[in-house]
């Protein structure tokens, strides 16, 4: 008898990461012989720095390589509460931080610990496609919430109050966001946690990219009354501290929540490793030049970007607050997102992701990365504004 492997229905439900799919695409091409100019991945082009580095080397020659605490070593989770409260003006405790392995574990295990089947999480929409993913898995509804162009692509609150009721259980926040670059003002924060304060709703708030803003610093919804024991921040050392690969993150939510984490830590990854908690912890306390001296050269190539975008016939792109990620429209194309993102990679070699990767409000739109050379950056837009020049007779 044939064997038939049955997958639960769940897992049918998991999405995945547009971005990942585009670079096997790219990196085929180029073991082809083409040349491709990277502009998909949302990741830092820089190193990580040194004092980082020679951190996580002593850590291995110390021994520490051996189980930690589940929910992270107590010398990086007082560090990560200074930060924290230094930085919102809001109290944390220790005991109100959990260390896992990448940031995405705080928001897996948030949306399995609140979320129940039958409930509504609101999702940024355009935004980070493993919203909806995990929010699909426990059996809940995502509801997208407009990250509108005219808004500057601010949340729509006038959405929000519409479609709030007793089934929102989670308003999922993203400022800076991915994948627009939009900054959530500091008013529209206000006037949601008003509004939020007196319904059932929680709110998950990814900070991931909080550091890397141009203009004024992003606010947090936890700076407002009633607000900080009903939201999780979610955030990491990745983007920051060009930290990809090390897979470490963090989550400050109340520690009653914490709890339960910390267990599902325990069922799961056991721990984060114990020498890159030493790098995060120097990450934090040791020099900061590093990440200052990269947000200030994101800024320098955020101008070339979106000057040289605007530039090219069919683009029309509004600047980005922060994040490393430009949004342009491209309607007058005459190609859906998908389309467009397809022919340049294929055609020009410039890999770019459509925005209709990142929800229904992204069509009409794709994502550039800026986080590479302002040489590259320089190739890849000239090579757009050739392919669109020569195209544009067709299209």
């Amino acid at each position: 008898m044939k064997f038939t492997l049955k997958l639960a229905e769940r897992v049918s439900q998991l999405g995945t990461e547009e971005a990942f799919e585009v670079l096997v695409r790219a990196r085929q091409l180029e073991a082809q012989g083409k040349e491709v100019v990277h502009l998909e991945i949302g990741e830092p082009d820089f190193p990580s720095p040194v004092n980082v580095v020679e951190a996580a080397v002593q850590a291995l020659r110390e021994g520490w390589t051996r189980y930690g605490p589940p929910a992270g070593y107590p010398e990086l989770r007082e560090a990560v509460a200074q930060n924290v409260s230094q930085e919102h003006g809001v109290a944390v405790d220790p005991s109100e931080v959990i260390v896992t392995p990448g940031a995405k574990p705080i928001l897996f295990f948030v949306i399995l610990a609140l979320v129940e089947p039958g409930d509504e999480v609101f999702i940024p929409d355009p935004g980070f496609p493993i919203y909806a993913s995990m929010v699909r898995f426990v059996g809940a509804t995502p509801v997208p919430i407009p990250h509108r162009e005219e808004l500057d692509f601010g949340i729509d609150l006038d959405e929000i109050k519409k479609r709030i009721g007793r089934k929102t259980r989670l308003i999922i926040l993203n400022s800076p966001h991915n994948p627009t670059g939009g900054v959530i003002p500091r008013a529209q924060l206000k006037e949601l946690s008003e509004l939020v304060v007196n319904s059932p709703a929680c709110i998950l708030s990814d900070e991931i990219y909080s550091q890397l803003s141009y203009d004024t610093p992003p606010s947090s919804i936890t700076e407002f009354p009633g607000m900080k024991e009903r939201t999780v921040i979610l955030n990491g050392f990745s983007k920051t501290y060009a930290m990809t690969g090390w897979r470490i993150g963090y989550g400050i939510m109340p520690s009653a929540l914490a709890k339960k984490l910390a267990l599902l830590v325990i069922n799961s990854s056991s721990c984060t490793a114990s020498f890159i908690q030493r790098a995060a912890l120097e990450a934090l306390r040791g020099d900061q030049s590093p990440p200052r001296k990269m947000v200030a050269e994101f800024k320098k190539r955020r101008k070339v970007m979106v000057e040289g975008l605007n530039r090219i016939p069919g683009f029309h792109c509004r600047m980005p607050h922060g994040a490393f990620y430009a949004f342009p429209n491209i309607t007058e194309i005459g190609l859906t997102s998908q389309q467009l993102a397809e022919v340049l990679l294929e055609e020009a070699g410039v890999a770019t992701l459509a925005g209709s990767g990142f929800g229904d409000h992204g069509e009409g739109f794709i994502r550039i990365s800026y986080a590479n050379s302002i040489e590259n950056i320089q190739k890849a837009l000239k090579r757009i504004d050739s392919w669109v020049r020569s195209n544009k007779k067709t299209l």
